[in-house]
């Protein structure tokens, strides 16, 4: 949303798995998949089996973004034991998988498109928003923002309208009002990102309704090449974030005036530790004690865009 200005109406059809019979808070939070390396020991306690990861995750989180389904749609057994092993009320969130969005860019592939939601409806109630995270596009791939459009589309008018969706856009330029309404004429969320070579919210230079839909979806994900080169094992916070966050807390606070649901997600590569970053921002936020270890050194706070 730009400041002062926001609609109270986003996106159809609410009330579907998302808006369902459950009483979600009014923030989610959670990260970017349930594990990773250095983890043990940091976040899960030292001997917990793998087995119970996801149990003992949905303990201190309210939801999950599942970065594997990027990778390939997972076996419905898979999907159906994340549900057995979360209590009611917690949502997953899941990547579509590049052979949708990066290999085959959303042509031909409608069955693979529709196995996909086949097997994530295993999910129930807990089923979240699904996230189309498109990369970087060059010339040669779309010459323009049109051009991605006339293949985008298409595509969004054939998804089923009781499922939520959000597209991450990753090139800045596309980052326009043009791009904003196609996604909200199709009750489709536009990603919030905090990623290294684009814009965030506040640092854009065209001011735009970044609310597309009945729900907002929030990728805080760094720069993963930076630091990538400083560690690779995710264990402890290691980039001071505090003044982003802050940023973030301003931003969404508005946002959450709309009375919406947000969902936000913590990358390890953002400060070196996912649940960290969670909860830094819980504190900034002014919620109940944390519930992670290893917290993030407070510094100076920032201006936001809304001061």
């Amino acid at each position: 949303m730009r400041a002062g200005a926001a609609s109270t109406q986003h996106g159809p059809d609410a009330g579907s798995a998302i808006l369902s019979s459950v009483n979600h808070s009014a923030i989610l939070l959670g990260t970017s998949s349930f594990t990773a390396t250095g983890w043990q020991g940091s976040f899960y306690p030292k001997g917990l089996r793998p087995g119970d990861y996801l149990s003992y995750y949905a303990q201190h989180f309210d939801t999950v973004e599942i970065d594997s389904t990027f990778y390939a749609t997972p076996n419905v057994s898979v999907v159906r034991s994340w549900n057995a092993k979360t209590p009611e009320g917690f949502l997953f969130a899941a990547k579509v998988p590049q052979e949708i969005t990066h290999k085959r860019v959303l042509k031909d592939c409608d069955e693979e498109f529709k196995v996909f939601l086949t097997t994530m409806e295993a999910l129930g109630e807990k089923l979240g928003p699904l996230l189309f995270q498109f990369g970087k596009f060059d010339k040669y791939a779309f010459k323009s923002l049109n051009d991605f459009l006339a293949r985008l589309i298409p595509f969004l008018k054939k998804l089923p309208k009781e499922q939520k969706f959000a597209v991450e856009i990753r090139n800045k330029d596309w980052l326009v009002p043009k791009c904003a309404d196609v996604l909200r004429e199709h009750g489709v969320a536009l990603t919030l990102i905090d990623q290294g070579w684009m814009p965030r919210p506040w640092e854009m230079k065209e001011k735009f309704d970044l609310i597309t839909a009945d729900f907002t979806y929030v990728r805080w994900l760094g720069d993963r090449k930076g630091i990538e080169e400083k560690t690779t094992t995710w264990d402890k916070v290691i980039v001071d974030r505090e003044g982003d966050l802050f940023e973030w807390v301003s931003l969404l606070k508005k946002i959450q005036e709309l009375r919406i649901m947000i969902l936000a997600f913590a990358n390890d590569h953002y400060a070196g530790y996912g649940p960290g970053t969670v909860d830094l921002f819980r504190r900034l936020w002014g919620m109940e004690a944390p519930r992670v270890v290893n917290r993030p050194q407070r510094t100076g706070q920032q201006h936001s865009l809304f001061d």
